[in-house]
């Protein structure tokens, strides 16, 4: 079974230790990531067989990251080797007044150069239990935007669970309008996942009443909607919780609201998706399945690094404590 199956452009992050300011330290910590790579391996760490596709480039780095997939249990078979660069992306961690800073150095990248006709998805998607894209992926460039398309096109076709997590970042877009392109791609998804922010910037849908999830849901035609909310309450705290809207039940549910010391901000979000969707694909219901998913998201930011490896076991400690 090829179980769940993402795609999107591996990155190689760079950060200084601590709290140091970007370039002022002599040192990096290294981490390879990306939304869609870290959900991949959240899931795999919560026992759901995943596939990740990509385009790596044919050298050191890109081999590194390939054994670093496969060292968290993540399928590569799908993935394709080519171009000349990897992604990097730099992370300054941010501290009181000073917020976190993200430089990203991935322009003309392997998978940015991505030949959309590479991809066989008829046959990637062949026994696959749920597709996962982000809205990343749409914003690299023509390539990579109608892979996804196409993607989404054919899982749709197989009556495969589709999900789409939003994930705006503003540097990526520069200056573009993302509805034309991201809008398109919502309405083909079974579950759209974002914030506040994102449903506003990507798909033009606000509300000010507490309704936000049914509003995206009743606007696309999906099937669940989750909007998730953090708050910075300090330097290192934050408070997270979520709601999730259920076209079919015509019932949203809120989750409870937990309070974290943060370690590392990355790959929260990315780890709630994943937790998402592996409590729904067995066949959790809505509160369920988003209190479990809001716990794995919270649990992800006390850890270092992008990739999550908290088990089931962990999630529901930490929730009956």
């Amino acid at each position: 079974m090829t179980g769940v199956v993402t795609f999107g452009e591996l990155l190689l992050r760079l950060s200084p230790p601590g709290e140091e300011r970007l370039l002022a330290s002599p040192h990096f910590d290294t981490y390879f990531g990306g939304a869609e790579a870290n959900v991949a391996v959240a899931l795999s760490h919560f026992g759901v067989p995943c596939e990740y596709v990509s385009r790596l480039p044919e050298n050191p780095l890109g081999d590194a990251g390939l054994a670093a997939l496969q060292h968290e249990g993540v399928g590569t078979r799908w993935t394709l080797r080519g171009g000349e660069r990897l992604g990097l992306y730099f992370v300054e961690p941010g501290a009181d007044l000073r917020t976190m800073r993200v430089v990203y150095d991935r322009s003309h990248s392997a998978f940015a150069q991505l030949d959309p006709d590479a991809l066989d998805w008829d046959a990637i998607l062949a026994g696959a239990t749920w597709f996962h894209a982000t809205g990343i992926t749409a914003a690299l460039g023509e390539g990579p935007a109608r892979a996804l398309a196409a993607a989404m096109r054919v899982a749709r076709a197989s009556r495969q669970p589709v999900s789409l997590d939003l994930n705006y970042r503003a540097a990526l877009w520069l200056g573009r309008d993302p509805r034309p392109i991201v809008e398109p791609l919502a309405r083909s998804a079974d579950l759209v996942i974002g914030n506040a922010a994102a449903l506003e910037a990507m798909l033009g849908i606000a509300a000010s009443d507490g309704r936000l999830a049914e509003r995206v849901a009743g606007d696309l035609g999906c099937r669940y909607a989750a909007v998730t909310e953090r708050e910075s309450i300090a330097a290192h705290t934050q408070r997270w919780s979520a709601v999730l809207y259920d076209a079919a039940q015509r019932r949203g549910v809120a989750s409870s609201r937990h309070e974290i010391a943060v370690v590392d901000r990355v790959g929260g979000g990315d780890c709630f998706a994943g937790a998402l969707i592996a409590r729904l694909l067995v066949g959790a219901p809505p509160a369920e399945a988003l209190e479990f998913a809001v716990c794995a998201g919270a649990l992800k930011i006390t850890q270092p690094g992008d990739f999550s490896r908290l088990s089931v076991a962990d999630v529901e400690g930490w929730r009956r404590r």
